[in-house]
């Protein structure tokens, strides 16, 4: 039986409302043009402030998808 491969790639997705809503933008956006994504980690959360308010989110996700020659 043979073992399968996996390639990783960060992915930085953004939102307006909320860190669950940039990570899943950014799952969903890859999702796109990339086949058989397998698990996103979110590996850092941070927000953009513009006059003292928040005005985005930002998720960074290493997201795998299985590897296929």
């Amino acid at each position: 039986m043979a073992g399968s491969t996996y390639k990783i790639i960060e992915l930085v997705g953004t939102s307006d409302q909320s860190w669950e809503d940039a990570a899943k933008t950014a799952v969903e956006t890859a999702g796109e043009s990339l086949k058989d994504l397998r698990i996103a980690e979110v590996t850092k959360l941070d927000m953009t402030i513009e006059n003292g308010k928040v005005v985005s989110y930002r998720a960074r996700l290493n997201v795998s998808f299985k590897y296929v020659r």
